[in-house]
């Protein structure tokens, strides 16, 4: 399969899924739902609204909120952004992530190819964390963070998913993705939204959809830190949401962050858990 995703029209099949999944089809969108929660094990009982019919359109189903009190937040400097398995994590080799075995790119293709902000990473700390089909795909902030600069970065729509980090060179740093910039207590904190097959688009709150339109040049957009204008979230706050699956990535400082001794590759993960402890 990771083969064959070189020849297949990856974004005409995103197009396409992406028109269906803003559909409202009626009887049609909730058959397709109720399916796609057979097919994938949906658990909706962790959902505000757990019937599949009060969702008008499959994004709005994709990206459910969950009842109150199904994530409660652990007492952790740094919070799991999202639900999902591990892909990686660990510290960054110079300006290298490790992306699988024999596979590994850089920060700095990873952000767009903006040098400087890469070099803020060099020896530091990453995260990859891989979201399937059948889970919540909010994003949610894992420290409190003041937002800095956002910035679109065209690129291929691979899938994701572990096959295919074992197989495509440079993955993550390859697809489309949102790199999102943030000042916190800790220092600088990256946290990408990588693209992949299928995935009509991605949002933030402070910018709502920012694809599409898939634009053929870096874009980007700066904040500013204080008053009007500022986007300033909290630990826990939703930041963003994929309208179909993907990955996050998150880079931090050298010496800022300790993992929680707990995870492991291909670990099962939720948000809110604790993700790590400001490194002493």
């Amino acid at each position: 399969m990771p083969t064959l995703q070189h020849f297949l029209p990856k974004r005409a099949l995103t197009q396409m899924a992406g028109s269906f999944a803003g559909w409202r089809g009626g009887a049609l969108t909730t058959l397709a739902i109720k399916r796609f929660v057979r097919r994938y094990g949906v658990n909706m009982d962790e959902a505000a609204n757990p019937d599949p019919a009060a969702y008008p359109t499959f994004n709005e189903f994709f990206t459910r909120p969950l009842r109150d009190g199904a994530r409660p937040f652990a007492e952790a400097d740094f919070l799991c952004p999202v639900d999902g398995a591990i892909s990686q994590f660990g510290p960054i080799a110079g300006d290298q992530i490790f992306q699988a075995k024999g596979h590994s790119y850089s920060t700095q293709a990873l952000v767009g190819g903006d040098a400087a902000l890469a070099a803020r990473f060099q020896d530091g700390a990453f995260a990859t964390l891989y979201l399937s089909p059948k889970d919540y795909h909010r994003i949610h902030m894992p420290c409190d963070g003041t937002l800095r600069q956002m910035i679109y970065v065209p690129g291929d729509l691979f899938s994701v998913n572990p096959a295919t980090a074992r197989s495509v060179p440079g993955l993550f740093a390859r697809n489309e993705r949102v790199v999102c910039v943030f000042d916190t207590a800790h220092g600088p904190f990256v946290l990408v939204l990588v693209g992949a097959t299928i995935v009509g688009s991605m949002a933030t709150v402070w910018h709502g959809v920012v694809n599409p339109p898939r634009l053929p040049e870096v874009r980007r957009w700066d904040y500013p830190q204080a008053g009007n204008g500022a986007v300033a979230l909290e630990r826990g706050d939703e930041m963003g949401r994929f309208l179909l699956g993907s990955t996050v990535v998150m880079l931090w400082p050298a010496g800022v962050i300790s993992f929680n001794k707990a995870w492991q590759p291909a670990a099962v993960i939720r948000m809110g858990e604790a993700m790590g402890l400001r490194a002493s």
